[in-house]
């Protein structure tokens, strides 16, 4: 029987447990980024400026600290512990897991310069995207677990999960820009809501790159 060659296999070898730690902590971080996030947005829609402020500063603090993991973890890639091969494919698949995060934090800081009540619907709209971005990035940390556990099936349904999940993002950023730019708004709040409508839906298409790299270890995995 073919033995199964995980990429992520440095699972159980101790000179590389802590790589393994480390990516384990980048992809909980990543995804506590976004549901922060998703406590902004939620809280803004309530009209609590408090709770919202908070959870804007939780997201900076949970995408520093995925920054710092990242930069550990392409510094011990970096060593050589791993074939070259391998050790490209999980720095680009590190890095692409940054992204994810860096793009929230820029959602966030939009939201927190945007002070004007927005209508109704806009505000549901925005709820929506973002409800599709934490069931994206729930089903992109299903996979990794699944790759990590050599279950390339599970794995390869999840990102295709987050494929469709990404074409629905599509649909809601028309939907979104279509609310605000028929929305009353001042000048600032139209081009502050415009831009934080495009960064929700470009967090959805960071989710699908990475989505798009798991699919690839899984089948160098098989």
């Amino acid at each position: 029987m073919k033995e199964m060659r995980n990429i992520l296999g440095w699972l159980g070898m101790a000179e590389e447990k802590s790589i393994l730690e480390d990516s384990q902590k980048h992809v909980e971080e990543t995804y506590q980024t976004v549901k922060f996030f998703d406590e902004a947005i939620k809280a803004f829609a309530k009209g609590d400026v408090q709770a919202k402020i908070v959870a804007i500063a939780n997201v900076a603090e949970s995408e520093h600290k995925a920054d710092i993991l990242r930069s550990k973890m392409v510094d011990e890639l970096s060593k050589g512990l791993l074939l070259p091969p391998d050790r490209e494919d999980l720095m680009h698949f590190v890095k692409t897991l940054d992204r994810i995060a860096d793009w929230t934090n820029g959602a966030a800081r939009l939201l927190g310069f945007i002070e004007q009540k927005l209508p109704d619907d806009v505000l549901g709209n925005l709820s929506v995207a973002t409800d599709l971005i934490v069931e994206s990035i729930t089903k992109l940390r299903d996979g990794i677990h699944s790759l990590a556990k050599n279950d390339l099936k599970k794995a390869l349904e999840d990102c295709d999960i987050v494929d469709n999940i990404e074409h629905q993002a599509d649909d809601q950023k028309r939907v979104v820009i279509g609310s605000i730019i028929h929305a009353k708004l001042d000048p600032a709040t139209l081009l502050l809501s415009y831009q934080l409508g495009e960064y929700l839906e470009g967090v959805t298409d960071k989710i699908e790159d990475a989505a798009d790299l798991v699919k690839v270890l899984a089948i160098k995995s098989k």
